[in-house]
């Protein structure tokens, strides 16, 4: 059977030539998403063993949407496709549980490696990313914990892309009076009690770019 593959990515163009990648290299791809939640849903709905998500994407970008389908997804394992190379997004994405890290400047000779790679049970790196940090992710006992839960997560990348709170809520399908008790709940979490503030915290954590 072939691997079954949810690709996620909020550019069109790029969908489709991923998937035209895809497809030629006789994977299926079972379901397209534009951005994190959709990507989620999906993924609950068709099962796939493989999600290729995009680091930056609007409502749930492709970290938090990750570590979103290890809790409710655990079979289907998670590819990030990025531009970014720096240490502290590779420790942000492993914490998340993506199993492969592939560079955006490489990704048509590298994501079909990954997803073979990580189809096997193993991890996948673009070449230029140095494995040092995965051992050093890997034994480092004092990671700081992410005090925020994934739909407080949720609203606080919402918040940072300039949404309202109403809008949040009509964008995650719960009610104004919700969206509101997880903005401040996540606002005393955090001890930010500005938006400003809650907009530079969430750069600093990768929910958005600067």
């Amino acid at each position: 059977m072939p691997i079954r593959i949810v690709l996620a990515d909020d550019h069109v163009l790029v969908r489709q030539g991923l998937r035209s990648l895809l497809e030629r290299e006789k994977f299926q791809v079972v379901a397209e998403a534009s951005d994190g939640q959709d990507a989620v849903r999906l993924s609950e709905t068709h099962h796939p063993d493989i999600a290729v998500l995009d680091i930056s994407m609007p409502t749930l970008n492709g970290i938090v949407a990750a570590r979103e389908l290890s809790r409710c997804c655990a079979k289907t394992k998670a590819i990030l496709l990025t531009q970014h190379e720096e240490d502290q997004y590779i420790y942000e994405a492993l914490e998340a549980g993506v199993k492969g890290y592939v560079l955006k400047n490489q990704v048509a000779s590298d994501l079909i490696h990954a997803i073979q790679q990580v189809s096997r049970g193993e991890f996948y790196l673009s070449p230029g990313i140095s494995r040092a940090v995965v051992e050093a992710y890997r034994s480092k006992s004092d990671r700081p914990v992410d005090p925020l839960t994934v739909r407080e997560r949720q609203v606080l990348q919402l918040i940072a892309e300039g949404k309202s709170t109403k809008d949040a809520a009509s964008l995650l399908g719960i009610s104004v009076k919700t969206a509101e008790s997880h903005r401040m709940r996540l606002m005393q979490k955090l001890d930010i009690h500005e938006t400003a503030s809650l907009v530079r915290y969430a750069v600093r954590r990768r929910l958005v770019e600067p």
